[in-house]
């Protein structure tokens, strides 16, 4: 694909507007929850093409919610800072410290940036995180690992990270369809007003089975589910993608993405997509085209 405009003819970019059609139709007035990650993030270019097509989503009476990660972002600044990074059952731990780089990185740079893109793009963006309107809170998470000395399973404490427990749509609900794009950091409170860092992907799953979604779009580092020969599966039930994960075809960090899919799908969102957010005008190519990109999980 290209940017390119001038090698398309007239008719050739009239007639791609036309097919878009039908697809836009599906779409008319639906909210489509858009989970922006992976490595597409970093670069300026992606980051301000990413925001033109949103803006376009907008434009033609979908109603897009934005989530946005920031691991790598949040990495690079605690380097800076000098604060090391302690992991455990593969992710970060998140102390007193840490959750204060972290809610600066995702609240501030990262959103703002972000907001400011599409605004820039003739959009009007919002920059929130769960904590905003007490929009989502969150308990603390907890996971396990196996002792490679002892053998034995312990629980490990991973400090301020949450797993999304209740959202409330009140202030969404303010926003969507009126002409406003949410853009979320994927951070929550506690009842107690503890301020949790939330897994972007399970975030972006809790707000859009919230707003029972018609998609649910994670853009990720991968093109989606891969087979044991690494080709693309182009979609999956609920019950093929929970045999693939007992069989070991979906395995390490793509069991979690999968879950969320799931978790989502049962909530009522009615389709999530797995993209790879690397690809040119993902979002687009997955709504507007007949082929679509990326694995599509469904009930």
């Amino acid at each position: 694909m290209t940017d390119a405009p001038n090698i398309i003819s007239p008719l050739d970019q009239a007639r791609i507007l036309s097919e878009a059609l039908p697809h836009m139709q599906e779409y008319d007035e639906e909210t489509i929850v858009i989970k922006y990650g992976g490595h597409a993030m970093g670069a300026e270019d992606m980051a301000k093409a990413f925001a033109r097509d949103i803006v376009l989503l907008e434009q033609t009476a979908i109603n897009p919610v934005v989530v946005h990660g920031g691991g790598p972002q949040i990495a690079t600044m605690l380097q800076r800072l000098g604060i090391k990074s302690e992991f455990a059952a593969g992710l970060r731990i998140t102390d007193a410290a840490t959750i204060e780089i972290v809610e600066m990185v995702l609240a501030g740079s990262i959103n703002k940036s972000l907001v400011g893109y599409i605004n820039e793009a003739g959009g009007k963006a919002v920059g929130l995180c769960g904590k905003d309107g007490n929009m989502v809170t969150a308990t603390k998470a907890t996971r396990t690992m196996v002792d490679p000395d002892s053998n034995i399973e312990k629980v490990v404490d991973l400090g301020f990270v949450g797993e999304p427990d209740k959202v409330d749509l009140t202030l969404l609900n303010q926003l969507i369809g009126y002409d406003l794009i949410p853009v979320l950091a994927p951070l929550a409170t506690s009842k107690s007003g503890q301020t949790f860092n939330v897994n972007a992907d399970t975030f972006a799953g809790a707000v859009a089975g919230a707003l029972k979604a018609k998609r649910l779009l994670l853009l990720t580092d991968v093109p989606g589910v891969l087979d044991k020969s690494k080709k693309l599966i182009p979609e999956l039930s609920i019950k093929d993608a929970r045999k693939l994960i007992a069989d070991g075809t979906i395995s390490g960090g793509m069991i979690p993405k999968v879950e969320t899919c799931i978790y989502s799908l049962e909530q009522g969102v009615q389709g999530v997509v797995i993209i790879d957010g690397k690809t040119p005008h993902a979002v687009l190519l997955e709504l507007f085209t007949n082929q679509g990109t990326g694995t599509l999980i469904h009930k």
